[in-house]
């Protein structure tokens, strides 16, 4: 009766607007824990806006393995990334001295493509809002992986998500972390942890893209 009593209190007081369920199946109660409003960033979602039967994906705890600023290394096709962040960036950059990218008028590269291969985290995402620029003078929403060029900010499922698929693939397969973590989340409902605005594309989707792992995973299927 009594922890029946601190169940109750728990949901009540620490993770407001969390389900029983989360209670009922042991989830860690931190997934939940309130932050102050102050102290968030304006692209931020904190942990206790989750719905029932949800949790967020928050930097702020240990889920925050799944974001693609994670510090999560993984080899895709004999490369090293440090992170999915800065494999997802460094599609944006030049891929040698023949890619009409790197003589474009108008535009200046702060970083190579290798060096934004092992950025994680803020770093890998701002060297890519600079080289988002750079797209934007030179008029293009392509970005390429050996020497294949692939529509970026697109709904289709194309080429561009499928690799995605692949790398986020390799980051679960070749990190243990990851893969426990993905299936202590049971059946919880995953939600990002910024706001990613109306319609993002499907490769934007990394929360969804994981509970179709974790699908997969629990009938062997990957």
């Amino acid at each position: 009766m009594t922890h029946f009593f601190n169940s109750i209190l728990i949901s009540l007081f620490i993770i407001p607007n969390s389900s029983f369920a989360a209670i009922d199946k042991d989830y860690p109660a931190k997934w939940w824990k309130p932050v102050p409003r102050d102290q968030a960033a304006s692209w931020e979602i904190l942990p206790q806006d989750a719905k029932a039967g949800e949790v967020i994906l928050s930097k702020r705890t240990e889920l925050g393995i799944f974001s693609n600023f994670a510090a999560t290394p993984f080899e895709l096709d004999g490369i090293k990334y440090k992170s999915l962040e800065g494999f997802w960036q460094m599609m944006k950059y030049p891929e040698n001295k023949e890619d009409p990218r790197y003589t474009a008028e108008g535009v200046t590269w702060k970083f190579t493509r290798k060096q934004v291969a092992q950025m994680t985290a803020f770093e890998a995402k701002n060297a890519g809002k600079l080289a988002s620029k750079n797209m934007k003078i030179m008029d293009i929403n392509w970005v390429s992986y050996k020497g294949k060029r692939m529509d970026y900010r697109t709904q289709e499922k194309g080429d561009h998500y499928k690799l995605i698929i692949r790398a986020m693939k390799e980051k679960l397969a070749q990190n243990t972390r990851v893969k426990d973590l993905l299936f202590q989340t049971g059946d919880l409902i995953l939600k990002p942890d910024h706001k990613q605005g109306d319609n993002p594309p499907p490769a934007w989707k990394y929360h969804e893209i994981w509970m179709n792992f974790r699908s997969q995973l629990n009938t062997k299927r990957i």
